[in-house]
């Protein structure tokens, strides 16, 4: 064996295992974070949870308007994808805190990378 090579396994399944245990952790957490993004002015507000969910839309009824609904689709997009960028953003940082920035490794399915 060489001193100072290939570090103890179980001390490195163990340290894999609290890793998993964090990122079980967070992710409930997550679920329970809302962001809300809006657009139009407010018009339109959009809130999801950190699990990039859409929880709650809410529309201003002056922006109702039956002769211009592309409009309010418009905004209802441009707030639903704002908001899932900020999920998503969320969700990454908080899940590289626990990483430490590990790459994304082909075939390992890490929540949030």
């Amino acid at each position: 064996m060489l001193k100072g090579g290939l570090p103890n396994m179980q001390q490195l399944m163990k340290q894999i295992q609290k890793m998993q245990e964090q990122m079980e952790k967070v992710q409930a957490e997550l679920e329970n974070t809302t962001i809300t993004a809006d657009a139009g002015g407010g018009m339109v507000r959009v809130t999801a949870n950190g699990k990039q969910q859409i929880i709650k839309v809410e529309i201003e009824k002056e922006v109702i308007n039956p002769d211009d609904k592309e409009m309010l689709e418009d905004l209802v997009t441009a707030a639903v994808n704002q908001a899932l960028e900020k999920a998503a953003s969320l969700a990454q940082t908080e899940m590289q805190k626990i990483t430490g920035g590990l790459p994304n490794i082909p075939g390992l399915k890490i929540p949030g990378l």
